[in-house]
């Protein structure tokens, strides 16, 4: 079944790749969504698919980045079916 995961990354996640690397195995894993840089610093990230690949995802991302995380917030819900890609918000 499908899901949505709600995540913050907190640390020194900017500036380090995290959007385009993110968007890069959302690609690889077929998951929708979006990434985005917030203005205090965290990195949110929308995602979409089945529970499985959503939980490759994390551990991709964390296995890339755990230098840089400090505190990682998941949130998961039903998938809403809203998006056709995964993308990067400026």
């Amino acid at each position: 079944m499908k899901k949505q995961l709600h995540i913050y990354y907190s640390g020194r996640v900017q500036g380090v790749g995290f959007r385009f690397t993110s968007r890069y195995l959302a690609n690889e894993l077929g998951i929708l969504g979006w990434v985005r840089n917030l203005s205090d610093g965290r990195v949110e990230i929308v995602a979409e698919q089945e529970e499985d690949t959503l939980r490759d995802f994390l551990s991709q991302i964390s296995g890339r980045f755990q230098r840089y995380i400090n505190d990682v917030s998941v949130e998961m819900l039903p998938a809403t079916g809203d998006f056709k890609d995964f993308d990067i918000k400026f």
